[in-house]
C-alpha cells in the first residue's frame, strides 16, 4: 500500500473562535446539484521540494480555513428553516498526503509527464477512490445526500513522480465552480506568501454574505410541497467522458459559419457558436439512435455565473456559495426549437441566436422570481438539478472558462492545468475549461468535454463536420457505476485496455471506445 498521512486541519486562530456559528445556504443553493465536487490542479515539482510543499500547503490551508469559513462543518437541517453549515470550534478538516512516486511503482502510478502527455485524463490517473478523499468522490451518492448530515470539504495531494495532484472537495450546495475559484486562489496566495516569506493576501468577509441571494421565511401556510427530485432516467445507457479542443486558430471560422446572413442580431460571441454547433452535432447524431418524433422539443440548460451581472450592490469577487442560475429550455419565455429545427432546419446561426437569446434572458429580475418560487417550497432539496433525470439527447452546459490557474503561483509551482474529475458519467453534460495556454502565439483554445453514450462515441469522434473544428484528445473518464441493464450494452463495451510500456511512449494508458480507438497523445 502507498504510504499516506491524514492531517486533521484546524482553522488558523480557532482558539478563539466562537463555540459555534451557523452559515445558512442560499436560497440559491438548493436548486444547484446535490453531489461532492472533485476538483484537481496538476503541478510540476522536483522531489527535493516535496516535504516543503507538504508544509506550505498545510499552512495555507489553515490560514484559508480561518476565511473560508464556510469550509469547515457539517451540512444539517436549520430548525428555522432550509439548512445551514454548522461549524463547531474544535472541527477539523481532513487533509491527505499520499505518495505514489516510488521507483519501484513506476508501472502502477503514473508520472507527472504521463499524466500531461494523456492531457490530465481521469483514466490515466486509474482508480479515482485511491487519489481521492472517500466518499468525495463526484457524484449523487448517499452520503452526498442533504439529509446525511454531510461534511463540507476535504483535501489531498498525490505526489507522483516529477509532480504531484491537489484534490479540492466539497459539496456542491456550498459552492459553485467560481466559488470553489475564489477560494482556490486564496489558498494559492497564501500559500504564496508562505512559501516566500511575504506579506499576507487581504480577504474580503463580504465573501461569506449571502443575504442577496436570501428570501425571509414565509409564514407555514404559505408553503407548498414539490415532487422528488428526479431519479435517473431509464433511457440512458452506458456513458463515457471524451475530452474535445477548438483551436483558437478555428474560432474564427466557427463564428464566421454561425454570423447571420442578415446581420439583423447585434451580437452572437464565439461562445454562442461553439454552442450552437455542439447541441447540433450531438443532436444530429442522436437522433436516429433514438427516434423521437421530430417536433420534440428537447432539454437544453446552460449554467450562469450571477457574480458579474448582480449590482447594486456589486458582490464580493470571491463569493462563496451558488451565485449562478440556469437558462433552461423548459421554463424560459424563449421559442424553443424542435428536434428537427436544432439538428437541420434552423440555420446555424439561428440556432447561435437561440443560445444568445437564452443567455441574455438570464438577468437579476428573473433571478429574483425564481429565488421568490423557490422560497415557497418546503421540501427545497428536491429542487436541485438532476441531469441524469432528463431523457437521453438532453444537453446542459457549465461554462469553467474563468477558473484559469495558469497565471496562479503557490510558490512551489503554478498549475499546470485543472481538471473536474468524476468516475460517474451524467450523459448530456458539458463542462468547458479554459485555455492551457492564453500567449498571443499558442493556438490553445477553449477545451471541453462531452459526457456522452459510449456506444456512439466512434460516431462523434469521426464525424467529418464535428473534426473540421474540433480535436479529439481522448478519454477523459470511465463511468466506475455498474447499473442494471449496462451489461446488456453490448455495443457500449470497451474492446479492450492495454498497458504498454516502451522506452519512447513511456507509461500511458490506452482505452479503446467500440472499434479499437486509443486515447491519442497529446
Amino acid at each position: 500500500m502507498p504510504k499516506q498521512e491524514v492531517y486533521r486541519l484546524r482553522s488558523l486562530g480557532w482558539e478563539s473562535d466562537p463555540e459555534e456559528e451557523k452559515l445558512k445556504l442560499s436560497t440559491l443553493d438548493y436548486i444547484s446539484v446535490s453531489t461532492y465536487n472533485n476538483y484537481c490542479l496538476f503541478f510540476r515539482l522536483d522531489d527535493a521540494l516535496k516535504p516543503r510543499a507538504v508544509q506550505v500547503l498545510k499552512e495555507g490551508l489553515e490560514r484559508t480555513l480561518s476565511q473560508a469559513r464556510h469550509l469547515v462543518g457539517r451540512i444539517e437541517r436549520d430548525p428555522e428553516g432550509g439548512y445551514h453549515i454548522l461549524r463547531n470550534r474544535d472541527d477539523t478538516v481532513e487533509f491527505h498526503v499520499q505518495w505514489l512516486d516510488a521507483p519501484e511503482d513506476a508501472e502502477k502510478y503514473p508520472s507527472i509527464d504521463d499524466i500531461q502527455r494523456t492531457n490530465f485524463s481521469t483514466v490515466t490517473l486509474g482508480n479515482l477512490e485511491q487519489w481521492s478523499v472517500l466518499p468525495m468522490t463526484y457524484g449523487e451518492r448517499p452520503e452526498a445526500n442533504i439529509e446525511a448530515l454531510p461534511i463540507v470539504a476535504a483535501f489531498k495531494i498525490n505526489f507522483v513522480r516529477g509532480g504531484l495532484t491537489f484534490h479540492m472537495h466539497h459539496h456542491h450546495f456550498t459552492n459553485d465552480v467560481m466559488g470553489w475559484y475564489g477560494y482556490a486562489r486564496q489558498i494559492a496566495e497564501n500559500c504564496n506568501a508562505i512559501f516566500n516569506n511575504t506579506s499576507f493576501p487581504p480577504w474580503d468577509p463580504a465573501a461569506l454574505n449571502l443575504s442577496r441571494l436570501c428570501k425571509p421565511q414565509p409564514s407555514p401556510d404559505a408553503m407548498i410541497t414539490v415532487p422528488p427530485a428526479l431519479k435517473r432516467h431509464p433511457g440512458h445507457s452506458k456513458g463515457v467522458s471524451l475530452l474535445f479542443h477548438l483551436p483558437k486558430s478555428k474560432e474564427a471560422k466557427l463564428k464566421n459559419l454561425c454570423s447571420p446572413a442578415d446581420g439583423l442580431v447585434p451580437f452572437i460571441s464565439t461562445y454562442d457558436c461553439f454552442n450552437a454547433f455542439i447541441y447540433r452535432t450531438l443532436t444530429r447524431l442522436r437522433a436516429p439512435v433514438y427516434n423521437y418524433p421530430s417536433d420534440t422539443k428537447l432539454f437544453w440548460g446552460e449554467a450562469i455565473d450571477m457574480r458579474r451581472r448582480l449590482q447594486n450592490p456589486r458582490p464580493a469577487p470571491r463569493l462563496r456559495g451558488n451565485v449562478m442560475f440556469c437558462a433552461l429550455s423548459t421554463n424560459s419565455a424563449v421559442e424553443q426549437p424542435t428536434l428537427a429545427q436544432v439538428a437541420s432546419e434552423w440555420s446555424i446561426s439561428r440556432l447561435a441566436t437561440y443560445v444568445r437569446q437564452m443567455t441574455d434572458s438570464v438577468t437579476p429580475e428573473a433571478l429574483d422570481a425564481a429565488l421568490e418560487m423557490v422560497n415557497i417550497v418546503s421540501n427545497k432539496a428536491d429542487l436541485c438539478l438532476s441531469v441524469d433525470g432528463t431523457p437521453p439527447m438532453s444537453v446542459l452546459l457549465t461554462d469553467h472558462r474563468d477558473a484559469y490557474f495558469g497565471d496562479v503561483s503557490f510558490g512551489f509551482g503554478t498549475p499546470l492545468a485543472y481538471r473536474h474529475l468524476a468516475d460517474r458519467i451524467t450523459n448530456g453534460l458539458i463542462i468547458f475549461y479554459p485555455p492551457r495556454d492564453l500567449s498571443p502565439e499558442s493556438d490553445e483554445g477553449v477545451e471541453f468535454i462531452v459526457y456522452y453514450e459510449k456506444r456512439l462515441a466512434k460516431t462523434l469522434i469521426e464525424d467529418p463536420e464535428w473534426c473540421e473544428f474540433m480535436e479529439y484528445r481522448g478519454v477523459e473518464a470511465e463511468d466506475s457505476v455498474v447499473r442494471e441493464g449496462d451489461e446488456e450494452d453490448e455495443a457500449a463495451k470497451v474492446v479492450e485496455k492495454v498497458i504498454v510500456q516502451d522506452d519512447k511512449k513511456g507509461w500511458m494508458e490506452s482505452v479503446t471506445v467500440e472499434e479499437v480507438l486509443p486515447t491519442p497523445l497529446a
